[in-house]
């Protein structure tokens, strides 16, 4: 590798190959620290100007694979947040999914009347004495970029106006914090980190807060989307996303050859994604 080597990111971008970087990403998805250094060293052999970033992952996760499958699929979670596309109503069950394994009751795709206008939100969770109103918003692509204070705005615009209304006022929530949460796949703009902190509004995004981002939800208590499966197909993810199993560990408590009848699937493909599964989480 020449010394200072550019590489294209996937906004078309010059910035400087790190060797850090390759090495933090290959170590954070559970490769050992020989391993990691071992990828980042033969990356950075083999790298050379204009090589897009996109090349690089792939160069990483072949590395991975070869030596860890299970870090292989975590190294890939970004891109499996990412197919839960095109829209952004699979990955609001996702968040679900995500809080419900945290504790909360949760309801998705609601109506909520506020002091002015009625407003369809994304979720409200609620666990023991703390009431979200939740906004999610999901990035399909990285060119879409951050999300910008403008988003931030108007989630606490129209989470004020429900804090006004009638929904709020049931008996159930009387002894509840209320708060607003906005959750995304991507990152937030300084602004939108800014407003948020200064009216109290949560924020849960991709290594946001650091070091308890949404990736660090996922990882530590594992909480896989079931499209980090290499073997899962587009059919299949619609089959299993329509019965709500968002999650491979819940994928892995099916009784597979009841799955398999009722939904026409190939048992062999289910036997499969199991055993994907009991390897990324490590059963």
């Amino acid at each position: 590798m020449k010394k200072n080597c550019f590489v294209i990111n996937l906004k078309g971008e010059e910035e400087s190959f790190s060797f850090k970087k390759v090495y933090q990403s290959a170590k954070r998805a559970g490769g050992s620290e020989v391993l990691a250094k071992t990828i980042a060293g033969n990356v950075q052999k083999n790298v050379y100007p204009g090589i897009k970033t996109s090349e690089i992952f792939r160069k990483v996760k072949n590395l991975l694979n070869k030596e860890d499958s299970s870090a292989a699929m975590k190294f890939s979670l970004k891109k499996a947040i990412q197919k839960l596309g095109p829209t952004g109503f699979v990955f609001e069950k996702y968040v679900a999914a995500i809080l419900r394994n945290s504790g909360f009751d949760v309801k998705i795709n609601q109506y909520l009347q506020g002091f002015c206008l009625k407003y369809e939100i994304d979720f409200w969770a609620q666990k023991e004495n703390l009431l979200y109103i939740g906004e999610c918003k999901y990035r399909n692509l990285l060119q879409e970029g951050v999300i910008h204070s403008n988003v931030a705005l108007s989630n606490f615009a129209r989470f004020m106006d429900i804090k006004d209304g009638n929904f709020v006022k049931q008996e159930k929530f009387k002894n509840c914090e209320i708060k607003t949460i906005l959750v995304t796949n991507a990152k937030f703009s300084l602004d939108a980190i800014r407003f948020s902190l200064c009216r109290n509004v949560d924020l849960l995004g991709w290594r946001y807060p650091k070091d308890r981002g949404l990736e660090y939800f996922i990882e530590t208590k594992n909480l896989y989307p079931i499209t980090i499966l290499p073997s899962l197909n587009n059919h299949l993810a619609e089959i299993f996303i329509s019965k709500n199993i968002m999650l491979v560990k819940d994928l892995l408590k099916l009784d597979i050859s009841k799955f398999s009848k009722e939904n026409k699937m190939p048992l062999d493909c289910l036997e499969n994604l199991v055993k994907q599964g009991k390897n990324l989480l490590k059963i």
